[in-house]
């Protein structure tokens, strides 16, 4: 009895310790993370974050998303952490928080903004995330749970057991939030962009941008604000009543769209090729130098450490990957190794040439949860210094069928040329004056040569896609 009674005078004062105000919301939080723990723990995830997912190359554009990033920190209730800002070099639309004061956002939401007042409201629900310390308040309940951080990985077309088979190891910090966290994100953003001068109304306009995104996405295994962040739709209409209080009295706010525009333009749209871009079914990376085509009319998508294609209504897949090459080891052991420890058995294979790279191309069995028995025409090819690993994967009863398939594409695979790859460029943001008479889909056609849909552009410029541009407005396009 006197053991039950420490152990709960323990409990009580763990949680008394535990319990503190928080800064942004005036109401008493339970958090066994200090600020001291938020740093570290922001510091050593930053690291792996840059790592992985790559600082865009452009220091112009940092300093920018720095300067009004620092502008809305400094209006925070926590304005003495050392924020920092980073647009990372992926193409989905995100942006998100580590706690300590870490915000990223990727180049690929920049082009679905309209202006400053936007891009102000998106750090700023970030910031509230920080200040709200809802990040921090995520990873008390997991460690009170014994779970540890809540980790979300980069989604690829077949599942968390095809990125297992592919030896996929991207574990990025993607804390997901609930409805109330993320309606609390939104009021703060608003706060504080209205605090620093921006029009709060930039928060409703850009939340209906991404309603419009999922509405109209192809993007598939993106890992996106849609897929870390909850509906877009119904947040426009909760977010209405902050931004209405914080227009009450207010003399002017600002939207600066023209110095939005000049700083956006030119950022790199879709694949970068230093990543590796894709070109209809080919994808072909400038920095390894090599070209390989999927089969035609299959989905394609690029990954961090992998490019994963599908063909539509089946359960077959394609995998791109990049493996280590040991030293003193042949190129049959690394593949036949390779394989038995993503759990295949090696049925058949041999040591080839592959458009003039030494390559062991095998068939390979095993079973994978949701498809269930697979066999598998793998190919590892020797390019430089690196093993690619090019594998197609079926169930048994429909391998015959897309045998010739799979090895008709492993075929493909050859190196480029330096010339080759320095003609590769990758499509950007440009400007253009809309014209009399200008519909989206001329506009794609016309001036992107169809690089994106008609739709994409609509929403990329703030409109629905049967609202046509105006005469004179100043648009985003794609080249």
């Amino acid at each position: 009895m006197i053991m039950k009674r420490c152990l709960a005078a323990i409990a009580i004062a763990m949680l008394a310790a535990g319990c503190a105000t928080n800064p942004a919301t005036g109401k008493r939080q339970f958090s066994l993370m200090s600020e001291e723990q938020e740093l570290q723990i922001g510091q050593e995830q930053d690291v792996q974050t840059r790592r992985e997912m790559g600082v865009y190359a452009d220091d112009s554009l940092q300093q920018y998303v720095t300067s009004v990033g620092q502008r809305l920190a400094q209006v925070s209730e926590r304005p003495n952490l050392p924020w920092h800002f980073t647009v990372v070099d992926v193409p989905a639309v995100n942006a998100f928080a580590l706690p300590g004061g870490y915000i990223y956002i990727t180049r690929g939401i920049l082009p679905f903004l309209q202006d400053e007042s936007q891009l102000a409201c998106v750090l700023g629900h970030e910031i509230g995330h920080v200040t709200a310390r809802h990040a921090a308040e995520q990873y008390s309940r997991a460690t009170g749970a014994q779970l540890g951080l809540i980790l979300g990985s980069v989604f690829v077309p077949g599942g968390a057991e095809l990125a297992q088979a592919g030896g996929s190891g991207l574990g990025l910090l993607f804390l997901k939030y609930g409805r109330d966290d993320e309606a609390q994100a939104d009021q703060l953003g608003v706060r504080y962009a209205a605090r620093a001068g921006w029009d709060p109304d930039g928060m409703p306009q850009m939340l209906t941008t991404l309603g419009r995104i999922e509405e109209a996405s192809d993007n598939k295994g993106v890992p996106n604000w849609l897929s870390t962040h909850p509906v877009a739709s119904d947040r426009v209409e909760r977010v209405q009543a902050a931004v209405q209080s914080a227009e009450a009295g207010a003399a002017r706010f600002t939207t600066d769209r023209e110095g939005y525009l000049r700083h956006v333009d030119g950022v790199v749209y879709g694949d970068n090729p230093n990543q590796g871009v894709v070109r209809g079914n080919r994808f072909v990376h400038t920095g390894l130098r090599f070209s390989f085509e999927f089969p035609e009319g299959w989905d394609i998508d690029n990954g961090q450490t992998q490019v994963v294609a599908k063909e539509p209504g089946t359960s077959n897949v394609m995998v791109l990957q990049v493996l280590q090459h040991p030293v003193g080891r042949t190129i049959d052991d690394v593949a036949v190794g390779s394989m038995q420890r993503a759990g295949f058995r090696a049925e058949s294979g041999s040591e080839r040439s592959i458009n003039g790279l030494t390559a062991f191309v095998g068939t390979y069995a095993g079973t994978m949860q949701g498809t269930g028995r697979v066999r598998i025409r793998a190919a590892h090819i020797e390019h430089d210094r690196d093993v690619l690993m090019v594998a197609g994967i079926a169930p048994v009863d429909v391998y015959d069928r897309v045998d010739p398939i799979l090895n008709k594409a492993i075929d493909s695979f050859r190196p480029l040329s330096r010339g080759e790859a320095a003609e590769i460029r990758p499509n950007h943001v440009a400007l253009y004056t809309a014209r009399q008479g200008d519909t989206w889909q001329s506009i794609a056609q016309r001036e992107g040569d169809g690089l994106v849909k008609s739709t994409t552009l609509a929403i990329m410029n703030g409109h629905a896609a049967d609202d046509p541009p105006r005469a004179g407005e100043r648009l985003k396009i794609v080249r």
